[in-house]
């Protein structure tokens, strides 16, 4: 391992391990209620089965990072995300329908419905929000448009954009901010930050400790911080590559012609070869169709084609 004391969160291994297991559940209730901000405190949890099938063997199924309902029975699907996807607002929507359809009873019932909440941690930010830094965290109801008041108050969407915190240590007042540094910053750090005085950061720093994995915690969260650090990689190193060939192409092309006009359908043409360079590259590093149309703004059937 290198030097590093605590654990990465971005990882499926280390998110999970925070997170995801029964002995930690004080550490999601306490991110929880951060979150939720007063709305409603949460006591309990009881982690479910975050690998659900489809109704008929046609349907897609869906495997979330964690998965669990309060003790009022109000269901909690909480995601960690590294990379943008181009449909990820809608992936957000389609796993909420899990939760929602398994709560339906044989025999009589009258449609009542528990709560369902989609909480993802973002590790990018939304498109519409890149020229923003008014806020981090998005707050997601049904909202009757003209009156502008929540028309349907059991299902939400909660996203918090890693990126766009940026406090220091000592300005961290609530506790959603403490959750964000601690989040952000943990791998990083090299001891628990004095400003972090509740119990539960203690606790989150000893669950996060690398030293205190067992030998098998240590091989999987190598091969998960392994995994994570080849997909960056793969990602900047395809876009750094396609867009120095389509750069330099363009300019080459530009000076063929030598006028103004060559040049500037040189350097158009030298952005469309850069934009296929990318995508060539990323798919053959296996790279998802819609990951690759995001970063190049190319249609999917022309990445197809490729």
């Amino acid at each position: 391992m290198e030097q590093q004391r605590y654990i990465l969160p971005y990882t499926d291994f280390g998110f999970k391990h925070l997170f995801g297991s029964e002995p930690n559940k004080d550490l999601l209730i306490s991110f929880l209620n951060a979150i939720l901000q007063g709305e409603q405190v949460i006591t309990d949890l009881t982690y479910l089965n975050n690998e659900k099938l489809g109704s008929t063997q046609w349907e897609r199924k869906a495997i979330f990072d964690v998965y669990c309902k309060n003790e009022k029975g109000e269901y909690f699907i909480v995601e960690m995300q590294n990379a943008y996807q181009k449909f990820f607002k809608d992936r957000s929507v389609f796993y909420s329908t899990f939760p929602i359809r398994e709560q339906a009873k044989q025999g009589d019932w009258d449609f009542e419905l528990k709560a369902v909440y989609i909480v993802g941690l973002l590790n990018f930010v939304f498109d519409e929000d890149k020229d923003s830094t008014e806020y981090f965290h998005h707050y997601v109801q049904l909202m009757e448009k003209n009156r502008k008041k929540v028309f349907y108050d059991k299902f939400t969407l909660m996203y918090l954009e890693l990126p766009k915190f940026n406090k220091d240590e000592n300005e961290l007042v609530t506790m959603i901010d403490k959750w964000m540094y601690v989040l952000k910053n943990v791998s990083r750090l090299l001891d628990k930050p004095a400003s972090l005085q509740e119990r539960i950061f203690t606790r989150f720093f000893e669950v996060a400790d690398i030293k205190k994995f067992t030998p098998e915690d240590v091989i999987q969260y190598e091969a998960s911080l392994k995994a994570y650090r080849d997909n960056n990689n793969t990602l900047s190193s395809a876009i750094e590559k396609g867009y120095n060939k389509g750069i330099k192409k363009g300019i080459k092309e530009g000076r063929k012609e030598g006028l103004a006009e060559g040049r500037k359908e040189g350097l158009a043409e030298g952005r469309n070869q850069e934009k296929i360079s990318i995508a060539k590259d990323m798919k053959s590093d296996g790279l998802p169709i819609a990951t690759i149309a995001k970063y190049t703004g190319l249609p999917h059937e022309d990445i197809e084609k490729l």
